[in-house]
């Protein structure tokens, strides 16, 4: 089967018969795998320029219904290129010549496409299965196929991401079911596979809604990926035809539904079980984690501009996300973050304080500051923290929370530009000699026995608990483009290069400076190859960065001061 231009055959597990029978599952989402893109580059202005006022009722009352959506139609700059948010000129895919890992590694991200009806669907998790360890490795996980989505783009193969969502949007509407509770309508799987009826002698797809996952925790990061991933195909590609159809129109409002439903929350931030997005087992996360949050935040962002306000439906969503914009943005930069002021602050805050003037608002008790914090943090630098609850705030560096914090613009130019300070300032704590730390430090001994349950795979240094993630890197080096800090990016690609492919592509590295291939890292693991290629190629050209980056929005964009009941 030939795919995209010469693509290889793809190699898997699943079965690949030829096309059969349409599934009576499918309805009617099959009519758009054949619709041919419609670009439009007349427009001036991207639907990311504009400003959340800009969706409000009130501001969409005098601008008449027909003009309303004008600029989400204009994902190209005049001239049919891709615009880089950051104001980077792109450079030319033929600039240099390519590294001879790229070549490699393209090879391996191929080997690793599934195919469900003789069409390329997605990529499995790894194509190693040397190991006896039982795992469930040749699934397509949704979150882990963002890097593989991001590459295809990049690489003008937009086919088979399109298949990707439109197969994803279909599971959505499977009745998700584990033991005798019902998940809400919205919820998209942690995973899918592909099995071949041996009956029927036709192939289905098998979806994980979390029944199947440690702990049996469904992915609430999976909805925000899949409407990010929708937002990048049509930045890269112009096809508005997806996202506007109805049923990608319903899939984004019965995910924002799920998310924006009220309930006891005095928060703007969403509650959330251990082991619900990329760090998938019990590590102290439970509550408001910052990576859920950041994500929440930059899906509402791309979920605004893609909905439709013709309908009445989709109007009110877009009110009910605008308002929760405002809220969280507020929430997080100024609870979330962290600097040296704000950690003095903290260090000096009294407790107890029963009042609306109150300046510790949540109650956290210095004297749970741990030590580590205090020498970890410069004077010039900043980071998002890990979580903030009654009486707790998680003081751990988590990367992909922080870096994604800038693409959305979550984080503000000055924040941002901290952020990337203190990855400068403690090079060899949050990269050492792999990039790049899930999270700084590793917690231990008793500690970890309590917090992790005494988990064999999350010890010191290793997996989640301070292990070093090369799929990481694709995530600095788009933050790097935005904040212009390109050498962070290089340097941080060449010490990839020196060891990804001669140790086989680990799924992560242990040790305090990330010098060892996981105890338990599965080899040519997809992702890590992935983010690798996403990498290089927004290197060579930057201006890839905008299908994954937002430009920051004024309406959100709160004035840098604290409230009145902040220490000033």
């Amino acid at each position: 089967m030939e795919v995209a231009g010469g693509m290889r055959k793809a190699s898997s597990h699943a079965s690949m018969a030829g096309a059969a029978a349409g599934d009576p599952d499918d309805f009617d989402l099959t009519r758009l795998l054949n619709h041919r893109p419609r670009i439009n580059v007349d427009r001036q202005r991207s639907f990311d320029d504009r400003s959340l006022a800009e969706h409000s009722i009130s501001g969409t009352a005098s601008r008449g219904g027909g003009a309303y959506m004008e600029s989400y139609e204009s994902m190209y700059s005049p001239g049919g290129g891709l615009r880089s948010l950051c104001g980077t000129p792109a450079s030319s895919r033929l600039s240099f010549e390519p590294h001879p890992l790229v070549f490699e590694a393209w090879d391996a991200l191929r080997r690793s496409l599934v195919c469900f009806r003789g069409q390329p669907l997605g990529t499995i998790a790894a194509v190693d299965h040397s190991s006896d360890e039982v795992l469930n490795y040749d699934q397509v996980f949704v979150r882990d196929f963002v890097p593989s989505a991001l590459a295809f783009l990049m690489n003008g193969e937009p086919e088979i991401v399109k298949n990707f969502l439109l197969k994803t949007l279909l599971l959505q509407g499977w009745e998700k079911r584990i033991d005798r509770f019902k998940l809400g309508e919205g919820a998209m799987p942690a995973s899918f596979k592909v099995l071949k009826d041996p009956k029927r002698g036709v192939e289905k797809l098998v979806a994980d809604f979390g029944e199947s996952a440690i702990g049996r925790v469904a992915p609430v990061d999976s909805g925000f990926w899949w409407i990010i991933l929708l937002r990048a195909y049509t930045k890269s590609t112009g096809d508005l035809s997806l996202a506007e159809s109805p049923e990608c129109q319903k899939g984004i409002r019965l995910i924002m539904n799920q998310c924006l439903a009220e309930g006891f929350d005095t928060f703007p931030t969403l509650l959330c079980a251990d082991g619900c997005c990329m760090i998938d087992r019990r590590m102290g996360v439970y509550g408001y984690p910052m990576e859920i949050q950041v994500l929440f935040f930059m899906a509402l962002r791309c979920a605004v501009v893609m909905l439709k306000p013709d309908a009445a439906e989709g109007k009110e969503t877009m009110e009910r996300i605008a308002t929760r914009l405002h809220a969280l943005s507020y929430h997080m930069r100024s609870y979330f973050w962290l600097d040296f002021q704000q950690l003095n602050d903290v260090y000096r805050y009294k407790t107890e304080e029963y009042s609306h003037t109150a300046v510790n608002k949540f109650n956290v008790i210095p004297e749970s500051i741990p030590d580590w914090v205090f020498d970890f943090m410069p004077s010039r630098g900043g980071y998002f923290v890990g979580n903030v609850s009654p009486a707790r705030m998680d003081f751990r560096w988590f990367a992909l929370g922080n870096f994604v914090a800038i693409l959305a613009s979550l984080a503000t130019p000055e924040q941002s530009a901290a952020i990337m300070d203190l990855v400068e300032e403690r090079w060899e704590d949050l990269i050492g000699e792999m990039p790049l730390k899930i999270s700084f430090p590793a917690i231990e001994a008793h500690e970890w026995q309590i917090v992790t349950g005494c988990d064999p795979k999350n010890t010191r240094w290793s997996y989640h608990n301070g292990g070093s993630w090369p799929v990481l890197l694709w995530l600095l080096t788009a933050a790097c483009i935005k904040t212009g800090r390109l050498k962070i990016a290089r340097r941080a690609i060449e010490l990839a290069e020196a060891r990804l492919a001669r140790d086989g592509w680990p799924e992560y590295y242990d040790g305090k400076l990330g010098r060892y291939v996981g105890k338990q890292a599965r080899k040519l693991q997809t992702w890590s190859v992935a983010g690798y290629l996403v990498a290089k190629m927004m290197l060579e050209d930057p201006s890839h960065l905008g299908m994954i980056s937002l430009e920051d929005d004024k309406a959100i964009k709160p004035v840098l001061q604290r409230s009145a009941s902040w220490p000033a």
